[in-house]
């Protein structure tokens, strides 16, 4: 039995790679990495089929470097350690430290992945992880310390095209099938800038024909195949970036139906509960925010009830956090903000604490004048007093600033009260 046209057709070289330029196009950070011969630890971060476990074999076998694969929805602890071990033994015969690729490494507990800062800051392996979940979130900081991370994007409608047509005219398969390509917007729609999704979608197709001796691809063919088989192009179930993103942006212009139906969407493919619950405590807090502060309860809540009673039950807590929140009043002023704060921060550095806003636990620090001149609040009217609280270089900075919403417009409303002018701006 043949390997799936997926696995035939993934590329050995930079060369073949098709998409992410920015990455590995001429003179891109991870090309200029793997010419010059020496690459430190990174983690790949895109949706599903873009090729990220395509691109740690084309650097493995580009280094000629031992190359350790684990999957973290199958490895433990031991299985790391064991890999370690065997990484020890090969730094003799390479010049290059091992690579060690774990796939899904978001899947990794903590433990997990304390097992490998050790190995990972003193050089014994090269780690490569590939996710599709947010390092920031998913990954621990030690570790994220020590990796860059790189993000893939879903491939572009010419990177598609491209390989479709390699497909059709390299592959030894189906080659033979002289197939006519007569429309793609239905396949390229399918496959939602996932290269895997695509070429199993072409799979199916071209299988359905039989012993045809040509195949013609239209828009009609492909919908009513993909209607009688809705989920044989999808070998791991429907774990669509497109489905979870449009249930966000339901929920952000306030239409509950439709939020309700790409919600039924993910239940009826198989998604990870915790998936669902989780973008619905950020929506909460980026979408609806500070217009409507019980979103971000009512999603916490759902959360844990989902995992306390999982399925069939938990799809009702998930369905009334989903009306709840694409009902509710919508403002990201807090979103805003911090990513405001953010990049003040980056601009400007570590600037130094005013000095009458530091402890002062120790009489040196005392004498040095730490927290000298502070002003305690609830020592004033209204526990409030008009004293500088940010570093001197941006004591002037705005970072919330209130939308038009009857929350917000009570908050501000008292920031007015207590900073005059600053906040009616």
């Amino acid at each position: 039995m043949a390997e799936p046209l997926a696995e035939r057709m993934r590329p050995k070289t930079l060369d073949d790679y098709i998409g992410q330029k920015h990455l590995v196009g001429q003179g891109a950070v991870l090309r200029k990495m793997i010419d010059s011969g020496h690459i430190s630890s990174f983690i790949l971060w895109g949706p599903p089929g873009v090729g990220k476990t395509t691109l740690a074999k084309i650097i493995a076998n580009k280094l000629e470097t031992p190359f350790y694969t684990l999957s973290a929805v199958t490895s433990g602890v031991k299985d790391v350690r064991e890999v370690i071990d065997k990484a020890k033994k090969n730094q003799f015969f390479s010049q290059t430290s091992p690579i060690l690729f774990i796939d899904e490494i978001h899947r990794f507990s903590k433990s997990q992945q304390d097992s490998l800062l050790s190995a990972v800051e003193t050089g014994t392996i090269t780690l490569i992880g590939a996710t599709t979940e947010n390092p920031s979130f998913e990954v621990i900081r030690p570790l994220l310390s020590r990796c860059q991370v790189y993000v893939l994007k879903s491939l572009e409608k010419e990177d598609l095209l491209e390989l479709l047509n390699n497909a059709i005219t390299k592959d030894f398969i189906l080659r033979a099938k002289h197939i006519d390509l007569k429309e793609t917007t239905a396949i390229l729609r399918y496959s939602g800038g996932d290269a895997r999704k695509l070429l199993n979608i072409l799979e199916l197709i071209v299988e359905a024909e039989g012993d045809a001796d040509t195949i013609e691809i239209t828009d009609k063919k492909v919908s009513e195949r993909l209607q009688q088989n809705p989920l044989a192009y999808d070998k791991d179930g429907e774990m669509h970036y497109d489905i979870i993103s449009a249930f966000i942006k339901s929920i952000r212009g306030s239409d509950p139906d439709a939020a309700l139906y790409w919600l039924a969407r993910m239940i009826d493919g198989g998604e990870d509960p915790a998936f669902i619950a989780r973008r619905l405590v950020i929506s909460a807090s980026e979408d609806i925010g500070l217009a409507n502060p019980n979103a971000l309860l009512l999603a916490n809540a759902a959360f844990a009830a989902v995992m306390k009673i999982g399925w069939p039950e938990g799809r009702i807590p998930l369905a009334e956090a989903t009306v709840y929140l694409a009902s509710s009043p919508k403002s990201n002023s807090a979103y805003m903000g911090i990513n405001s704060a953010l990049q003040t921060v980056e601009e400007t550095g570590n600037l130094p604490v005013p000095l009458h806003l530091r402890n002062a636990p120790t009489k040196l620090m005392t004498q040095l004048g730490y927290g000298k001149d502070y002003k305690y609040a609830h020592d004033f009217d209204g526990h409030f007093v008009n004293q500088q609280y940010l570093p001197d270089e941006v004591k002037d900075k705005r970072f919330w600033i209130a939308q038009e919403n009857g929350q917000e417009n009570k908050l501000k409303e008292q920031m007015i009260k207590c900073w005059g002018n600053r906040y009616n701006k």
